[in-house]
């Protein structure tokens, strides 16, 4: 079965999140400063979505792992 693409932008978004939710929790237990955790998570999740992002095309040119055939076409 394929995902849709609504289905993996959910997954994401969801996926980012968390991540941010738990950047900001480390930084404020370090810092104690509120602001400071927010800043870096907001830092850490554009620069996150710009990594994924590139990464996500570099492996769209990479064909290891990929099937050919009507059956597995999108």
């Amino acid at each position: 079965m394929i995902e849709s693409h609504l289905r993996s932008v959910v997954k994401a978004v969801t996926w980012r999140i968390g991540g941010t939710g738990l950047t900001f929790v480390v930084v404020l237990a370090l810092t104690g400063k509120v602001q400071l955790a927010a800043e870096i998570g907001l830092i850490d999740t554009v620069l996150k979505i710009g990594a994924f992002y590139a990464h996500e095309r570099i492996w769209d040119k990479v064909k290891i792992g990929r099937r050919q055939g009507p059956e597995y076409e999108i």
